[in-house]
C-alpha cells in the first residue's frame, strides 16, 4: 500500500535530485512529495542518505506512533531529531558546535 512521503533536500548532488524526481514530484526546488510503497521509500531514502555529501536531507512519512509520522535526517545539520519518550522533537546545536553528520535510520 502506498503512503505519502515528503523529502526535503539542500545542496545535494544532481544525481540525487534526478533519482528522487523519478518517483516523486518537485513542487519547489529541493522539496519532493508523493505516494510510494514502504520498499520504494526505504530504497529512495537509503540512496539519498548515502549520497547526500556536504548537503542535507529530511524525510517525513506516516507511521503508527503518537505523532502519526516519523522524521529521518541525513547530512550535516544544526537541527537534530531527538526522541523524548517516544516523541520526536527538534533540538538545535549551538552555532559554534562542530557539526557532525547525523546518523540515519528508520
Amino acid at each position: 500500500m502506498a503512503t505519502f512521503i515528503v523529502i526535503s533536500t539542500t545542496a545535494v548532488p544532481s544525481h540525487v535530485r534526478g533519482a528522487l524526481s523519478r518517483w516523486l514530484i518537485e513542487p519547489t526546488p529541493g522539496l519532493y512529495v508523493g505516494a510510494v510503497s514502504a520498499r520504494v521509500r526505504t530504497e529512495l531514502w537509503n540512496a539519498v542518505a548515502d549520497s547526500v555529501g556536504d548537503g542535507e536531507a529530511v524525510c517525513i512519512h506516516p507511521t503508527a506512533n503518537e505523532q502519526q509520522f516519523i522524521i529521518s535526517t541525513a547530512g550535516q545539520r544544526r537541527r537534530r531529531v531527538t526522541d523524548y519518550d517516544g516523541l520526536q522533537l527538534i533540538r538545535f546545536l549551538p552555532p559554534d558546535h562542530d557539526i557532525e553528520p547525523a546518523p540515519y535510520d528508520f
